[in-house]
């Protein structure tokens, strides 16, 4: 019943990954605000609307799944299937978070601008050891393969490419380079260079994804299309980051140059 790699069985700890990647996640972003003096009342309000837009964005991970799979086959009506997808809450997450914020912002001195890019590799670990999740679960896998590199998972008689392993090694990679850009040269477009990176990975890691999800859009799949939107938004998002700096650097006496 568990995940077969090279004869070895995996123990489904799906669960058990992402109470890693959350705890993961929340130190990160604890020493990192603090190595970049982000106040104290600031960073626990950040932690907090965390909280609340991690759960709402896995309420929202399932309605996105089921809404795809009614798209696909209306004729079941709409019911909530217990699949999740990431775009989905991913969506509901962020939405979460800038409406919380938005209400509050004014109690606090720091701005969100302050920790646009301390955020990105929080949630780029918690993902990372979210996707492993996935391998031990035997969710989110690939196509049929007959190479050493398949792996046959709960449910299928049949080995395939383990996708969800490629995305979470791609995953801690991307980690590792937003977190070194940060520390190093406390670099600023940290966000757009995730949204642009994970875009164009999950659009081509799409292509050998063998699992069902329901359809979105005719001639790609739902996370395909998600995958352009995010990757539109990156590209925005680094040029409206750029303008912003640049303005600065303009500015008399300002302190950045």
């Amino acid at each position: 019943m568990y995940p077969k790699l090279f004869g070895v069985h995996f123990l489904n700890t799906y669960g058990l990954m992402i109470a890693i990647g959350i705890i993961a996640c929340y130190f990160i972003l604890d020493k990192l605000c603090k190595k970049f003096n982000i106040d104290e009342k600031f960073t626990l309000f950040i932690e907090v609307n965390g909280v609340a837009s991690i759960v709402v964005g896995f309420v929202f991970a399932a309605l996105f799944q089921s809404l795809y799979e009614f798209i696909e086959n209306p004729s079941e009506g709409f019911r909530i299937s217990g699949n999740i997808t990431f775009f989905g809450g991913l969506i509901g997450g962020v939405l979460t978070f800038l409406i919380i914020y938005f209400i509050f912002r004014k109690k606090f001195k720091n701005k969100l601008l302050d920790v646009l890019s301390i955020i990105p590799p929080c949630i780029v670990i918690a993902h990372a050891f979210g996707r492993v999740g996935c391998f031990c679960a035997g969710c989110c896998y690939g196509k049929a393969t007959d190479t050493v590199f398949g792996v046959k998972f709960p449910g299928l008689d049949y080995t395939v490419f383990p996708t969800n392993l490629y995305e979470a090694i791609f995953l801690f990679v991307l980690f590792a380079v937003l977190f070194i850009l940060l520390i190093k040269v406390k670099f600023k477009y940290n966000l757009p260079l995730y949204c642009v990176c994970y875009g164009v990975f999950r659009f081509f890691i799409e292509y050998l994804r063998g699992d069902k999800r329901g359809e979105f859009v005719a001639g790609v799949s739902p996370s395909q299309f998600w995958s352009i939107i995010i990757v539109v938004v990156g590209v925005a998002l680094w040029v409206g980051l750029y303008l912003k700096h640049k303005k600065e650097l303009k500015q008399p006496n300002n302190p950045i140059g």
